[in-house]
């Protein structure tokens, strides 16, 4: 590059940035209060777009500032902390920086050629300002965990379709799909072996601080977590259980049962460690207390697991399945749980159809509960995450405008999204997806003009991450489809006019 150009360069690139600066002063100093209340959605969205954009720049920055060596240049160990002391950013955000620009920015070789950015999709959707940082880095999360094992190709389709998915949808999307994908490119999961789940299970207790606060860590294997959240979900609710105010709700080896000899003996033999102990006497205590009944019931339902699953995944027994609390654990797992008494399962049919269930009055019955959590999974208003046990049942018509309690016209929704549903300005509506939709029989939700002038019916795809993934497959294949028909007919083209078509593999 010569030095006219390096001039150049320079200006263009001051050029930019007095734009920016003018720009961002301008929005400032702008009155917002007068913006009509579409106006102002759509003004943070297309400044949401700007500073995703933006963050693209970042990653071309950070490249150049590495390829330079600038870091040892200015005497500085790396260029985390180069960006550290010449941003005045936390070595955390210096840290999400640069891995983000390892994976998503043009580095090159040494002879000077581009190389294409490890997440090449994931990168053109943030430059395009379609996602932002977190969205990346919730791709780059699946791709990393998924086995040397699998195939690059297989490697580049999934990174293609988690980008799709993440330009219409939120970072707790693209994971939850992420879930998903990985059971599908590897079923049995990283830990193949029940031994290794063994091995890493514990839960360490730290010593008390200054306030007598215990610390608390380790792992809880799939099955001890599936137990766990029904609990939380009742003894965790809002106004339970406090201690500052006397109103709220409150709810052994030293029992007479237990043979001492046989316990001594027991202890002679126990090579676990007290981390493993700790485990397995948690994870006891709650099975014993759910099959007691002495948690009552919750939202109309005994508190107990509650474990999802389809025929298809109990005849192959693979892949993962859900619980009501929006956890996720291997089928043979879920299986191991069923031998017991007090999970209920819940089955579905190949076409995922929940059961019907009529009823003349306005409560649902335990069973209506138990098909809605089957097939809604949690509240279904269009982004909403709260699971099935954080839920009531919803009529999708007015109960007291003539809405039946049929197990087609119940949904779930929580308290919060619950109360956006009158007819009122900014009330939300609610219908049952009509035949001929691709979703027949779902809840869909309307939203209120100022968030969507054209108010169109949406599902909520939250918890039901497969659907999610399909469809930024379908959106994947008819690209390539459509890039496959453009090289065609370029190449029709190109022989028409007597060129001879380049070789495979060739410019």
């Amino acid at each position: 590059m010569s030095s006219a150009d390096g001039v150049g360069a320079a200006g263009q690139v001051r050029g930019c940035l007095s734009a920016i600066a003018d720009a961002i002063d301008g929005l400032c100093e702008s009155d917002l209060t007068g913006l009509p209340d579409g106006e102002l959605t759509d003004t943070m969205c297309r400044l949401e777009k700007s500073l995703r954009r933006a963050s693209a720049v970042g990653h071309k920055l950070i490249v150049e500032t590495v390829e330079r060596s600038l870091p040892g240049k200015f005497g500085h160990k790396t260029v985390n902390k180069l960006l550290v002391e010449v941003l005045r950013i936390s070595a955390a955000d210096a840290s999400a920086r640069v891995t983000a620009a390892k994976s998503l920015g043009t580095w090159h070789a040494l002879a000077g050629q581009s190389l294409p950015a490890d997440l090449p999709e994931t990168a053109a959707a943030q430059r395009d300002g379609a996602i932002g940082p977190d969205h990346a880095r919730a791709v780059r999360e699946v791709i990393r965990k998924i086995p040397h094992a699998v195939s690059s190709s297989d490697v580049a389709v999934a990174e293609e379709i988690l980008a799709d998915l993440a330009r219409s949808a939120t970072p707790e999307d693209v994971e939850k799909a992420g879930h998903d994908l990985l059971a599908y490119l590897n079923p049995d999961g990283d830990l193949t072996d029940h031994k290794d789940r063994k091995r890493l299970r514990g839960i360490r207790l730290g010593r008390q601080d200054q306030n007598l606060m215990t610390p608390i860590s380790g792992h809880l294997d799939p099955e001890t977590r599936a137990l766990l959240e029904p609990i939380l979900a009742k003894w965790a609710r809002p106004g339970m259980n406090n201690p500052d105010d006397p109103e709220s709700p409150t709810g052994n080896a030293e029992h007479p049962h237990v043979d001492r000899d046989k316990l001594a003996a027991a202890a002679g033999r126990d090579t676990r460690t007290a981390a493993q102990r700790n485990h397995d006497a948690i994870k006891e205590a709650l099975r014993t207390l759910l099959c007691s009944g002495a948690l009552g019931s919750h939202r109309g339902l005994p508190v107990t697991a509650i474990v999802t699953m389809t025929l298809d995944q109990l005849e192959h027994a693979t892949g993962i399945v859900t619980t009501a609390s929006g956890g996720i654990l291997p089928i043979r797992d879920a299986l191991k749980m069923a031998e017991h008494a007090h999970p209920v399962l819940v089955l579905f049919d190949h076409n995922g159809r929940p059961l019907h269930l009529g009823r003349s009055k306005r409560l649902a019955t335990a069973d209506q509960r138990l098909a809605l959590i089957a097939a809604d999974r949690g509240c279904t208003r269009p982004g909403c995450d709260a699971p099935a046990t954080m839920t009531a049942v919803h009529h999708v018509r007015d109960w007291s405008k003539g809405g039946a309690t049929d197990i087609g016209v119940l949904t779930l929704g929580c308290d919060a999204c619950h109360a956006l549903i009158h007819d009122g300005p900014g009330g939300w509506h609610t219908r049952t997806a009509p035949e001929g939709t691709e979703y027949v029989g779902r809840t869909e939700w309307i939203s209120p003009p100022h968030l969507d002038p054209d108010q169109r019916p949406r599902i909520n795809h939250r918890h039901h991450p497969k659907e999610l993934l399909d469809l930024a497959r379908r959106k994947a294949n008819a690209r390539r489809e459509a890039d496959a028909g453009r090289r065609g007919a370029a190449r029709v083209r190109g022989e028409r006019r007597g060129e001879r078509p380049a070789a495979d593999g060739l410019p």
